[in-house]
């Protein structure tokens, strides 16, 4: 989905299909483009959530000895004013804050190095500060990956814009057969004969229209009133390609219109998604229009788990597109509490969609291929970032998401993991015992490493 998509109130398309990691690794040139995307989205979102611990740790008196973005041997470093030692290191798969007191990267406890601090300096510990600044701090990561997502959404929604309620043209989508046919500051009045005093309204008349090689649009152009024919309201234009899918590899692109399906022509986007649905997987030949010239490419939708509006999900055939209406309505700019609305909207849409899908899984509501490993996340980042770098913003905005969520489970080794043991101290009065710690964080380990081998799994064998 490309980031302006989610503010247009548009017909909705398809979503992601499942992945399909080895295909999309046939050279070295798309490898090397996986690796880098990969490793700069992930270096993004580790450094937003390391950083939220740092500050909230810095702002409640705990001291930071390091803040590394990565692991391993250290690349560059240099000491800050404060004493916090900043570096890169050589494996950027991850990273980690430091804390005086702390035995390693995951916060254990060096009790030799803080029975040797003076009962001051043990206050500025992470096993020394009180348990409110301790919580405060574990859960600041996550919370920073939120608030880092929602930013990231506020500003496209200001950047891009928000329809007007009025049904006035912004930009017409190029379609064969139909040049300047509607035009960019045409005000349509009504469609097939219904008004459209608003956009809404516009977009109800449109719902309503059976497929058709043409609609009849009453308009207003520079105060005179005319009568043009036009293209069905949701054509099959393509408005958006889905990493990781079958329109993707084959090389469909933004702005493709698809005029046939198995050499039957089609003129709404809705004949495009229940063809793909009624071929229960069996590859289809497309005709696509593109720039005046036309291409035939074969697909095979894949499978896909899609939430619906009720909490659940659904499990349909899909190739990976989007579409919408033939216009682009014109936008004005959100004020910005109404895009810090849609920002917050959007992060707790992924959030609840995210834990839906995984309580779907363990259930055995949907498939578990729709868990994706390290692998096929790397692969969906090469795809973001080939489509531009807005998508490729957008993309680790929604996995900046993911990441916080996942650090909140209840899991020893991760914050959330803390909170529990946090938790535990404020209601017990009393932190778990070294041994009970050893254990759990041992099981909460155990616990990490078996769902990556899993995912992995899914990315190279399962379903690939």
């Amino acid at each position: 989905m490309s980031p302006q998509d989610v503010w247009a109130n548009t017909k909705p398309g398809e979503g992601r299909g499942p992945s399909d990691v080895l295909s999309l690794i046939p050279s070295f040139g798309s490898a090397a483009l996986t690796l880098i995307a990969f490793v700069a989205a992930l270096s993004v979102i580790v450094f937003v959530h390391e950083y939220g611990h740092y500050i909230v740790g810095r702002w409640s008196g705990i001291h930071a000895e390091v803040f590394s973005l990565g692991f391993g041997p250290v690349l560059w470093s240099r000491m800050d004013k404060r004493g916090t030692r900043w570096q890169l290191a050589a494996l950027p798969f991850g990273g980690y804050v430091k804390f005086l007191g702390d035995s390693n990267a995951a916060s254990g406890k060096d009790a030799e190095a803080i029975s040797r601090l003076a009962p001051e300096e043990q206050r500025h510990t992470m096993h020394g500060a009180p348990l409110w600044a301790r919580a405060a701090t574990v859960a600041a990561g996550p919370m920073a990956n939120f608030l880092f997502s929602t930013l990231v959404f506020l500003v496209f929604a200001m950047a891009w814009g928000v329809p007007t309620t009025a049904p006035v043209v912004g930009a017409v989508k190029p379609m064969p057969a139909f040049a300047d046919s509607l035009q960019a500051g045409d005000r349509i009045t009504a469609l097939a004969g219904t008004e459209t005093p608003d956009l809404a309204a516009f977009i109800a008349a449109a719902q309503t229209l059976p497929p058709a090689p043409s609609a009849e649009y009453a308009i207003e152009r520079d105060g005179n009133a005319l009568t043009v024919q036009g293209p069905y309201p949701f054509p099959p234009v393509v408005d958006g390609v889905q990493p990781q899918s079958a329109a993707m590899d084959a090389g469909i692109q933004v702005g493709d219109v698809v005029t046939q399906i198995d050499g039957a022509p089609i003129w709404a986007f809705e004949q495009l998604r229940s063809a793909i649905g009624a071929s229960e997987g069996q590859t289809v030949t497309l005709t696509v229009w593109r720039n005046g010239a036309t291409q035939e490419l074969d697909l095979t939708p894949r499978r896909a788990d899609l939430p619906t509006a009720d909490g659940g999900f659904e499990t349909r055939w899909l190739i990976g597109l989007t579409g919408g209406l033939v216009i682009e309505p014109e936008t004005r700019t959100p004020n910005p509490w109404e895009a810090l609305k849609l920002g917050v909207s959007q992060t707790w849409a992924l959030i609840t969609t995210t834990l839906s899908g995984l309580w779907h899984m363990v259930t055995g509501a949907i498939s578990t291929c729709n868990l994706q490993g390290p692998i096929g996340i790397a692969e969906t980042s090469a795809d973001a970032a080939s489509q531009g770098g807005a998508s490729f913003v957008w993309f680790i905005a929604m996995l900046s998401t993911a990441v916080g969520l996942m650090n909140l489970f209840p899991i020893p080794v991760l914050d959330g993991g803390h909170l529990v043991f946090h938790a535990w101290e404020a209601v017990t009065g009393h932190p778990p015992t070294e041994r009970a710690l050893r254990v759990l964080m041992t099981l909460g380990l155990s616990i990490l490493l078996t769902l990556m081998l899993f995912a992995i799994g899914n990315d190279l064998l399962f379903c690939a």
